[in-house]
């Protein structure tokens, strides 16, 4: 079986989280063969992979939103859209378009009509009219021009991308990737799957309302905008996976037939981490480990206010910073310039190293993330017997207290952005060597019987079938 994954803004070009995940799954069905489409920010990404693809891996397409910002267009004179174009583009930007049949047709790649052609056209024109005097009369008109056309240039470019040939595409979120992936379904009938490790639409609204860049004239074009991308995944889609039951409310909250929405939990190797030593009970200092990519969804700042308040109760503690510093230099500056605003001690930085090593010499791993789906580090935590502590974000709450389960909790979960109880919480945790043992215990059995990388591959082993099958009757008939 040849099947088709379409990844934005993560693998091959960003280590950990749902790159490992797409690892995972690759790696994990060798019988099958794969192709990668690669949705990238920048194209000085082209090529720099933090991955050695797979042999099953057979190609890899890359396409880059920076690109199409600098492509050219012409004023086309011949073409005018239709009734019912024009008001997709419309509801396009409303986050009200059902039915992307129309901007399929008419940015597909068998099309001679270009997006920039589109976008630098007397239509278009009239469109940004008839929307400044509608919602925007109170705004610049050509703050409304450039920000519209901004908006539209990258998904309507890869809308021309060419439909690599596969028997089942599956997108690893909705946004850009999910659009594609829709397009590809609406010009072959092949199977189409969504999975979705955090709800895109939600993490685009969080971060659009902090973005200081977004005039708050157009904070909610942008979010109605990505609404409408995650709305063309979920009508397109054969099946919409999430990792666990709150993700599935939300996304049929969002738009998702219910009857399409089903749950596939994470799973990892237990058999890596069953080498990794015991929590040592002899004295020694407090090690609190963050499994983490230097970026600001991860709110490194809370976790350094917090590890100030720790080691005003425990100053031998050490927090370790796990992973990579070098995907956003900014904010890493900003987070070294805090520790030395804080005068705080024994914060290091490891770069990227074999997490599996680093877990024996932890007591304690925490996250504080201000979004997640189901993080692999705290079901890695786990397999590694040691207590965690997490945001309440995802499903952090349903991994550490269970859903409910037979097993108790093995950490806590805390508000987001609050380093008072983030601090309370690691030392409550850490009150013991046998209290961290008890928790840490609770989190292995639960890991052990929930989250097996081997159920996890079962299941979309199952899956790619049924929908195959499905699609293969459907043609017959």
């Amino acid at each position: 079986m040849k099947i088709c994954l379409l990844a934005e803004g993560c693998y091959p070009y960003v280590a950990g989280g749902v790159s490992s995940w797409i690892q995972m799954l690759i790696q994990g069905l060798p019988q099958h063969e794969f192709v990668i489409v690669a949705i990238g920010a920048e194209k000085k990404q082209r090529g720099k992979f933090k991955y050695t693809l797979p042999d099953n891996v057979t190609e890899i397409q890359e396409y880059f939103l920076d690109e199409y910002l600098t492509e050219g267009g012409s004023r086309p004179v011949s073409r005018k859209l239709t009734a019912p174009q024009r008001q997709a583009v419309l509801d396009l930007l409303r986050g009200e378009l059902q039915d992307w049949q129309e901007l399929f047709a008419l940015f597909s790649h068998n099309s001679s009509y270009k997006a920039n052609d589109f976008l630098m056209s007397r239509d278009f024109l009239d469109l940004i009219i008839e929307l400044a005097q509608e919602e925007y009369r109170n705004t610049p008109f050509k703050d409304t021009f450039w920000t519209i056309r901004s908006m539209l240039i990258p998904a309507l470019n890869l809308l021309k991308c060419p439909i690599p040939e596969a028997d089942i595409y599956h997108a690893v979120s909705t946004g850009y990737a999910g659009l594609i992936g829709a397009k590809f379904k609406y010009f072959t009938g092949r199977p189409f799957l969504v999975t979705e490790h955090g709800i895109y639409t939600r993490e685009r609204e969080e971060e659009i309302l902090k973005a200081e860049w977004v005039s708050n004239y157009f904070k909610q074009t942008w979010i109605s905008f990505f609404t409408s991308l995650s709305k063309a995944a979920y009508q397109g889609a054969d099946r919409i996976i999430s990792l666990f039951y709150g993700a599935r409310r939300i996304q049929i909250s969002l738009g998702a037939p219910s009857e399409k929405c089903f749950v596939i939990p994470n799973g990892i190797s237990m058999e890596r981490f069953s080498k990794v030593p015991p929590i040592s009970s002899e004295p020694h200092p407090l090690a609190v480990g963050a499994v983490i990519r230097v970026v600001p969804i991860k709110d490194i700042k809370t976790m350094l206010y917090s590890f100030e308040l720790v080691k005003a109760r425990r100053p031998d503690a050490v927090l370790y910073l796990i992973g990579p510093y070098d995907e956003d230099p900014g904010y890493y500056q900003e987070c070294l310039e805090l520790i030395q605003a804080l005068s705080l001690k024994d914060v290091h930085f490891t770069g990227r190293v074999n997490v599996t090593e680093w877990f024996g010499r932890l007591d304690i791993v925490i996250l504080t993330s201000i979004s997640e789906g189901q993080p692999f580090v705290l079901l890695e935590a786990m397999a590694a017997k040691r207590p965690v502590l997490a945001t309440n974000v995802g499903s952090c709450r349903e991994i550490i207290e269970g859903f409910p389960d037979e097993f108790g909790p093995c950490g806590q979960a805390v508000p987001v952005m609050n380093p008072s109880r983030i601090a309370q919480g690691i030392l409550s945790i850490c009150s013991s060597p046998e209290h961290m043992r008890t928790l840490a215990e609770n989190g292995y059995k639960r890991v052990d019987k929930y989250y097996r990388d081997t159920d996890f591959l079962k299941s979309y082993e199952t899956v790619y079938q049924e929908v195959k099958e499905e699609w293969q009757a459907s043609v017959l008939n």
